[in-house]
């Protein structure tokens, strides 16, 4: 009864405006709202919110696990399938980023207007039914895998924006960045469990790497039915729209237009790693995205009355987390991808000892979490994205450096870590900008908005990468040849990340003289009062 209670409170205070094109006034009314807003976790006892918090932050874990759980046993899976060309078998992975980056923006759009828990729910059970497919495909073939990876993406594409617009509309501000900082803190742990358990169940027989999946994401599908609430926005207006008015507030056309120009985007730079640009539809697919990309981004201005991107988040201050963004976790996708490579095919270690070498990231990485959800009110964001791109920088140095011989408390010990700093600072930083710039009902497109950015990142990242590492490795028909292509795209890594760590020397010195001016107005403020 008491939670009844506050839901109906919910649906009184929650009506906002959409964000429209230049339009801010939902920004205002949902900071205005925010004074009588009841956020329900906030009542929860300790156990409650454990058992709530692990399994809204389950998502981001699920799709890291089943992100990594394939990097160090692809050569496994492709001998098994015959196949051994690096583009194929990088399919693997980017075709589970490809999914999963183009359709989060969509996921968040859908949670938003039919409730973030029953789209968070059907996620879960669609990244559990696709991953025992991939399994299956055991007894059918390598295309029937890789359909299997590319339809798993859609599953987190679904529950990780919804589990950060939970997590926004359940908590207040204090409690809600301790939230983002946990959601962040289960990547790293995701990932491990990945990097462990995959090669483990890979040395019984591949297809239980899928089904173990499956079975431990059916029983968090069950979970989320029970533990997460319902938290419906504007239930008395939802309850009178049209069908029209429905498919207005989804921005189909945009939607559309969006998803076909990121996936012929994608598809273009990672299917040249298959047949090379010599294809003429490769070509094709590259200049059809960017026209997809311009007929979007003219929706979105012109035609969408709810656009599914709305411009008044687009300011220059979003941009530059953009940029800072795409650099930092494009070069994550790199860096693990290649260096895996290195280890395995050049540096002979095992999948199992990778896994050993890759442990502290679960340490560092909920450490580092947790201090940024302690700090990130008190230190500007832009000094965190700074100090994130610094360790970006860092890492893709002493990766591209490390000999591959090198023992591995030198440079793979501290890369690993560094890199944990870097990717557990930048994401929450990022997403509690977007979560405070977008008003209360679109939580879930603010979200997403960053989590795009972040996934999508790393698989077209792969895409450039396999582009350079084809273009200057000879064949690779030597270990010498391939040594020298990994090598060229850590080498690209350290460039994009030099580049990002330059955006945000901007951003942050932008920052500081905004701050500047600010305290030199509330100066002159407080002299002229005193003078009257």
């Amino acid at each position: 009864m008491p939670e009844r209670q506050e839901i109906a409170s919910h649906q009184d205070h929650s009506k906002t405006s959409p964000l429209r094109n230049g339009d801010d006034s939902g920004i205002d009314s949902a900071q205005t709202a925010d004074d009588e807003y009841i956020y329900i976790a906030d009542g929860y006892n300790l156990i409650r919110r454990i058992i709530f918090i692990a399994t809204v932050c389950s998502s981001m874990f699920t799709n890291q696990m089943g992100l990594c759980n394939s990097l160090t046993t692809l050569e496994i899976i492709g001998d098994y399938f015959g196949v051994t060309e690096p583009g194929k078998l990088s399919w693997a992975i980017s075709g589970y980023g490809l999914t999963l980056g183009t359709f989060v923006l969509i996921g968040g759009r859908l949670g938003d207007e039919f409730g973030n828990k029953a789209i968070f729910v059907i996620g879960m059970g669609w990244l559990a039914l696709n991953s025992m497919m991939a399994g299956v495909s055991v007894y059918a073939s390598y295309p029937v895998y890789i359909l299997a990876r590319v339809l798993q993406g859609l599953g987190p594409a679904l529950t990780v924006p919804n589990a950060l617009a939970i997590m926004g509309k359940c908590f207040s501000q204090g409690p809600r960045n301790m939230g983002f900082a946990w959601f962040a803190a289960s990547a790293p742990v995701g990932a491990m469990a990945g990097l462990l358990f995959g090669p483990l169940f890979a040395m019984a027989w591949w297809p239980w790497i899928y089904w173990s999946q499956a079975l431990g994401v059916a029983f968090l599908f069950v979970l989320s039915i029970m533990v997460i609430p319902n938290v419906p926005d504007e239930g008395e207006e939802k309850q009178r729209r049209t069908i029209r008015d429905t498919l207005d507030r989804l921005d189909l056309l945009g939607g559309a237009s969006g998803v076909i120009a990121l996936i012929l985007f994608n598809f273009a730079w990672n299917q040249s790693l298959v047949t090379t640009w010599d294809e003429p539809y490769v070509y094709v697919c590259l200049i059809l995205s960017v026209l997809f990309l311009a007929a979007f981004f003219y929706i979105e201005l012109r035609v969408a009355r709810y656009p599914i991107l709305p411009v008044a988040i687009l300011t220059s201050d979003i941009a530059f987390v953009f940029g800072c963004t795409a650099a930092g976790w494009s070069t994550f996708g790199i860096w693990l991808f290649y260096v895996i490579r290195i280890c395995l095919n050049i540096g002979g270690q095992t999948p199992i000892q990778l896994a050993a070498w890759l442990s502290p990231i679960v340490i560092t990485g909920i450490l580092t979490a947790v201090v940024v959800g302690k700090i990130i009110t008190k230190v500007p964001a832009s000094s965190i994205m700074l100090f994130a791109m610094l360790c970006y920088f860092l890492t893709s140095l002493l990766m591209a450096l490390r000999p591959v011989h090198s023992t591995y408390w030198t440079y793979f010990f501290f890369g690993t870590i560094i890199a944990t700093f870097a990717m557990d600072s930048s994401l929450p930083a990022a997403t509690i900008i977007f979560s405070n710039a977008v008003p209360r009902q679109y939580q879930g497109m603010g979200s997403s908005v960053i989590m795009t950015i972040v996934v999508y990142s790393i698989s077209l990242g792969l895409g450039f990468a396999g582009t350079i590492e084809l273009q200057i490795n000879n064949g690779g028909h030597t270990k010498a040849d391939l040594l020298y292509g990994y090598r060229g795209t850590l080498w690209f890594s350290v460039g994009l990340t030099a580049f990002g760590s330059v955006l945000a020397l901007v951003f942050l010195l932008k920052d500081l003289r905004r701050q500047k001016l600010a305290n030199n107005q509330k100066e002159e403020g407080t002299d002229n009062s005193t003078g009257a």
